[in-house]
């Protein structure tokens, strides 16, 4: 009879510790209690508030630079502030593998409590820089203290349940893309408050003096707020107890070799692990092209005419990114997961990958329109861009975390950050250095002006579509994502 009363239960039955904050998350997921609004919200606002900073600067990186009097020529400005934005980068790229073994060791929390803080304190010293020099090793420091994205995708993917990664991830790229774009909205709106409201920051005050502070103030004044509601409300989802014993509880619970074969997967060196390597290396073509764009659209929305620009201020670009955000907020949360549940991760990316080329290459000529039909095509296009851009990161994201187990995703995700921040060095500078260079032969007969630098993001967009297509791009064999190549 007792035989009988066995028959059908699993051989080896989930082990939870009572002391594990890992172990309470696997409870919560096992009674279906992980989706919650509040999982969701804790997600949110903390990439929000590493994404805000990192983008913020671009409307008025342009005025900033200037203001520095280091570029000799009004065509050198776009360089300079190519460096400026690299520098957070490539602070980041020095770390971000370092910060993912941390969070694997120590775990997420930590490391997310540290990147927050720093965004308080380096943001903020970064809207009172005087000095070229200054905003530049201000930026540096940022990235390199800021390594939470890394722990943040681990954590999204492991607080639900399989079914529920893709809501957990793309809630990572929602908060992710509407931080690069509501970031500079915020810097369009509140940058040199005293020409836009004088009635408010009087001349000669300390808005005046420091006229790109007050961005920098309020993205500041967001991440003290999430740092205090992460020290409080975020769970830890890193096991305490080391895996070894679970082993040992295992063979005492009757479980079969196999499962020291898994293990000894599990175990396999993570750079040979080709569906996570192929998936970081399609992710930093596309980390490229995407950072390159953010700064090259702003760069170009704000030169003159006579540059091949739109002659836009801060608030033009503001309300244009604003709008974009919006969209991507009521797609990513509202319409994405199902779309992907039909087409797949790898699909869903090859075709916004294909349909952002045609669109990339309209913006230029864009300076042939003026008023009412410039607003309807540039905002257009912009939300369409920059949604394009979440998808593909999403699905790479969930891709990358469906390739290792848990014991190595912080520094399977630390790898993915450094390889794409140090993409994203090359983005700022190589773009503001060919929109420099786009605006020096303005004449050409061959891709004239701004022609040439769309064209050059377009080329790095054709070749991250083909690195998506087998048999470069692969997926785990036991991956939901498997059959939907």
């Amino acid at each position: 009879m007792e035989e009988e009363k066995n028959i059908g239960e699993p051989l080896l039955s989930k082990i939870y510790h009572e002391d594990c904050p890992g172990c309470k998350v696997d409870q919560a997921k096992e009674l279906k209690k992980d989706v919650t609004f509040r999982n969701i919200f804790n997600i949110w606002v903390v990439v929000l508030c590493s994404s805000l900073p990192i983008a913020s600067l671009f409307p008025y990186l342009y005025f900033m630079v200037k203001d520095f009097n280091i570029a000799e020529r009004e065509e050198d400005i776009s360089a300079y502030a190519g460096y400026v934005g690299s520098a957070f980068m490539l602070g980041r790229a020095l770390t971000s593998i370092l910060w993912g073994m941390v969070a694997d060791r120590y775990g997420r929390k930590p490391v997310v409590i540290i990147g927050i803080f720093s965004v308080v304190i380096f943001n903020t010293l970064f809207g009172l820089s005087t000095s070229f020099w200054m905003a530049v090793i201000t930026r540096f420091t940022l990235g390199g203290l800021n390594g939470l994205l890394g722990p943040m995708k681990a954590y999204s993917s492991e607080i639900f349940r399989e079914e529920y990664q893709a809501l957990g991830l793309s809630t990572v790229c929602a908060a992710w893309g509407v931080g690069l774009v509501f970031g500079p909205a915020l810097g369009g709106y509140l940058a040199q408050p005293v020409q836009k409201y004088p009635n408010i920051f009087a001349k000669g005050s300390f808005w005046d003096k420091f006229p790109y502070s007050l961005p920098c103030f309020v993205v500041s004044a967001i991440a003290l707020a999430v740092l205090i509601i992460a020290c409080v409300c975020l769970p830890e989802t890193l096991h305490n107890h080391k895996v070894s014993n679970d082993n040992i509880q295992a063979l005492e619970s009757g479980s079969c070799g196999a499962d020291k074969n898994k293990e000894k997967q599990k175990d396999e060196s993570i750079l040979r692990n080709w569906p996570l390597m192929s998936s970081i290396i399609v992710y930093c073509i596309f980390a490229i092209h995407d950072i390159a764009f953010s700064e090259v659209f702003s760069l170009w929305a704000v030169s003159p005419r006579r540059l091949g620009g739109l002659n836009f201020d801060t608030d033009d670009v503001g309300n244009v990114l604003a709008v974009s955000g919006m969209a991507i907020i009521i797609f990513q949360l509202g319409l994405y997961q199902p779309v992907q549940k039909v087409c797949g991760p790898i699909v869903l990316s090859r075709i916004s990958g294909v349909l952002s080329i045609p669109i990339m290459q309209s913006f230029p000529f864009m300076t042939m329109l003026s008023g009412f039909t410039l607003y309807i095509a540039l905002y257009t296009a912009a939300i369409l861009k920059n949604l394009f851009i979440e998808i593909i990161s999403t699905g790479l994201f969930i891709l990358q975390n469906r390739a290792v187990e848990q014991h190595q995703r912080g520094v399977a995700n630390g790898i993915c950050m450094t390889a794409m921040s140090a993409c994203k060095v090359i983005g700022p500078a190589g773009g503001g250095a060919i929109l420099t260079w786009s605006q020096k032969r303005m004449n050409a007969s061959i891709l004239p002006g701004p022609h040439l630098v769309f064209f050059v993001l377009n080329v790095i967009e054709v070749l991250g579509v083909l690195l998506t297509l087998k048999p470069f791009l692969t997926v785990k064999k036991d991956s939901p994502s498997e059959q939907l190549h």
